[in-house]
């Protein structure tokens, strides 16, 4: 090939890689990438409440000759006569937990035992009774109830048969 031929293939060369160039279609933009979807803010932990269990307390004590439905004293006493059946009224509050025992014990004069009772509580914030009756007659005398809550916290209440 001579000078001449060669300089007109180069030059249709470079005209064919410019047309073909030119001719290509634009590449049209790349979209941008969709926007991640924002994760759900997740809901806030539930607040756990916890409730504040008061612990069981002897709130009151009444004596009586007689109690109604509600374990309660009917007429409230310290005196008694010898033939009286005899009756405490315990009432408790906060909340029992299974298990809690309540004992009674009674005495006389100088603390001799006349009757001891163990009972396990089904709840608190409520009225237990606890009864002594003597077939043959109390004694006169001083007595004295002492009301325990699992072996402590023990409260008194003195009375009289006369």
């Amino acid at each position: 090939m001579n000078r001449k031929h060669l300089t007109i293939a180069l030059a249709s060369a470079l005209v064919a890689t410019v047309g073909i160039t030119g001719c290509k279609k634009k590449e049209e933009a790349a979209a941008p990438p969709p926007a991640a979807e924002a994760a759900p803010t997740p809901a806030p932990a539930p607040v756990e409440t916890v409730a504040v269990v008061a612990p069981v307390t002897i709130d009151a004590i009444e004596l009586g000759n007689a109690v109604g439905a509600d374990n309660r004293v009917t007429t409230v006493s310290t005196v008694f006569v010898p033939t009286d059946a005899i009756y405490a009224a315990v009432n408790t509050a906060g909340a029992a937990a299974p298990g809690n025992k309540l004992n009674v014990k009674w005495t006389y004069q100088d603390g001799q035992t006349v009757y001891t009772e163990d009972r396990t509580m089904d709840g608190a914030d409520t009225v237990y009774a606890f009864k002594i009756a003597n077939p043959k007659g109390w004694p006169a005398g001083k007595y004295k109830v002492e009301v325990s809550l699992d072996g402590g916290q023990l409260q008194t209440r003195e009375f009289e048969v006369k």
